[in-house]
């Protein structure tokens, strides 16, 4: 997926900040995602469509994080993979999100009835298995520890799967994707709290 990297000090410096709204138009076009780099549950995410969405996006953006992110829009299908483990990570089934919002943001994650979960996600097997190594390439990668949630796009029309991130601290509520990947995996929710637990003494033992 392409990307570009911005800090708040070319955001806040007007002439920096023309030139990376130019580079976004070239090199991303509309519509495009503002995201700050360190939040999650979609806070300070802005899907933009013209300069001057992009410049009020950026200027939100820069007042939660130093570092932003602006990605070029994809039309996909957002599934999630669960990542489990240590040195030897294993992955869940796939989980896919719909929603009839514009995008998966706040308001759509935590508004009753607002999105649609589907566990495991009605995906060709193929892909299936490819999300699920592709996740733990990227856990061990980032040398995850624990737990992860890592997040794609399948393009559908093209075949590609991308990874949008990766959630080092996933929320866990009982109705979380995380444990419900894997209660649907065969890992009920107690038990996985105790192999959570179990992982966190193993690694801190180094």
């Amino acid at each position: 997926m392409k990307y570009l990297p911005v800090t708040r000090r070319e955001v806040m410096d007007e002439q920096a900040c023309a030139k990376i709204c130019d580079r976004i138009e070239a090199e991303l076009g509309y519509p495009c995602f503002v995201k700050p780099a360190n939040l999650g549950s979609s806070v300070g995410i802005a899907k933009v469509r013209t300069r001057s969405e992009l410049k009020t996006a950026l200027s939100h953006a820069a007042t939660l994080d130093r570092r932003l992110i602006v990605e070029a829009g994809v039309a996909a299908r957002e599934v999630e993979c669960a990542v489990l483990g240590n040195d030897s990570p294993q992955a869940s089934v796939v989980g896919e999100i719909t929603f009839e919002s514009d995008f998966y943001d706040y308001e759509t994650k935590y508004t009753a009835g607002k999105a649609d979960l589907f566990i495991p996600a009605p995906l060709p097997p193929a892909i299936a298995t490819q999300i699920q190594a592709m996740a733990i390439q990227a856990f061990i990668a980032l040398d995850g520890a624990g737990i992860s949630r890592l997040d794609f796009f399948y393009v559908e029309a093209t075949g590609a799967v991308l990874i949008n991130e990766v959630n080092t601290m996933p929320g866990f509520t009982a109705t979380s994707m995380y444990p419900q990947l894997w209660a649907a995996s065969g890992i009920p929710f107690p038990e996985l709290v105790d192999r959570l637990v179990q992982l966190a003494i193993e690694r801190s033992k180094g």
